[in-house]
């Protein structure tokens, strides 16, 4: 459970830290809010190291899939953009891409 924490603790740092740098540069908002998109995006690297898997590139890969996930979802419930079926689909067929990474058998 405290790896599935993770993985949306990162999210939200990376999502909502490219936000606020998306707010700052795109959006025309006060630079405070690229200082503070930058704190998150690199809190977000520092939450990943958390992770008690053993391989770097397989959490990193994993990560991304939780993104995709975590994203949908951030423009659902922030920019109100409502997902359609591709959407959910393409969520859920990565959902099932960092299980088989994060938990297939291996020898």
């Amino acid at each position: 459970m405290s790896a599935l924490l993770l993985f949306i603790l990162a999210g939200i740092a990376e999502i909502g830290g490219g936000y606020l740098i998306w707010l700052w540069l795109r959006e025309g908002q006060p630079s405070y809010f690229g200082l503070l998109g930058g704190i998150a995006l690199a809190l977000y690297g520092v939450i990943a190291t958390f992770q008690t898997f053993p391989s770097f590139g397989r959490v990193y890969a994993a990560y991304g899939g939780v993104f995709i996930i975590l994203s949908v979802l951030w423009g659902w419930g922030v920019d109100q953009k409502t997902p359609d079926v591709y959407d959910w689909l393409g969520a859920g067929i990565c959902l099932i891409g960092v299980s088989v990474m994060l938990f297939g058998p291996r020898g």
